[in-house]
């Protein structure tokens, strides 16, 4: 029981103080354009460092869902309807979801062992000493470089699963990827295509401020020495999945009701 009780309260500690890390981070945004150089580098991180895997895991994510749903959907002779459907998915759901825990085991867990190996080495403090506020500093450029680059990232994934469920469907399922394309395209160009595109993207941000700020508050939060710093790092990647998973389901029940 007392360890059920620490633990509920370790949970509410790590996540007001996730909450002041962030809006700590929102009051030093005016200092964005001097951080400019600082952004970007986590900008290139993000996306350039992360585009392979993103790239690999996506045309087979579009092409295993396309197979799937195509099989699936030919005991009922509408297998010509795939397009459409991979579509509504990439877009809405599996692209920012899938993106995000790409990122979130990659750059998320670099970013909180960074922040942790600097705070254990007392880097950090040194920074206070000289009056450098860390969170201007390194919080700043970190965040706003992620979640600015995972909405581009869900769009590049989102193509390259339609293109994957293409591939699929001409080679495997016989259909004339033309039709396949225009279908896609007529769902992307109609209202409810667009709403798609838009939550896909709005998710996609969203994810990007929780996964940021969850590695940085970890790695702030670290100690013990390199034991802690391995510490943090699962627990950020732990809570990262956890926090993309819950906040996909109200963002998907907000828009979609």
């Amino acid at each position: 029981m007392k360890e059920l009780v620490k633990s509920i309260q370790t949970y509410f500690f790590n996540t007001g103080y996730m909450v002041i890390v962030l809006l700590q981070t929102i009051m030093q945004s005016p200092h964005a354009w001097f951080k400019r150089r600082e952004i970007l580098d986590q900008m290139y991180i993000t996306g350039v460092g992360s585009l392979f895997v993103v790239s690999i895991v996506s045309v087979f994510t579009g092409m295993i869902m396309g197979l799937n749903t195509g099989l699936g959907l030919r005991d009922f002779g509408a297998e010509g309807q795939i397009g459409l459907l991979l579509t509504i998915v990439l877009t809405r759901e599996m692209s920012p979801f899938m993106t995000s825990l790409i990122l979130a085991a990659s750059v998320g867990s670099s970013m909180a062992a960074e922040i942790g190996t600097m705070k254990v080495s007392e880097e950090i403090d040194a920074l206070e000493v000289m009056s450098i506020d860390p969170i201007r500093y390194l919080v700043l450029p970190r965040i706003l470089g992620f979640s600015l680059m995972v909405p581009i990232l869900c769009v590049y994934s989102s193509v390259l699963g339609i293109l994957g469920g293409a591939i699929v469907g001409s080679f495997q399922l016989g259909l004339d990827y033309r039709s396949y394309l225009q279908d896609v395209f007529e769902r992307l160009t109609s209202v409810p295509g667009l709403k798609d595109l838009y939550v896909g993207l709005l998710k996609g941000y969203v994810f990007g401020i929780i996964i940021s700020t969850i590695s940085c508050a970890q790695g702030l939060q670290t100690s013990q020495g390199a034991i802690g710093v391995g510490r943090t790092t699962r627990k950020a990647v732990v809570l990262s999945f956890l926090m993309v998973i819950f906040s996909g389901y109200v963002l998907t029940a907000l828009f979609f009701n």
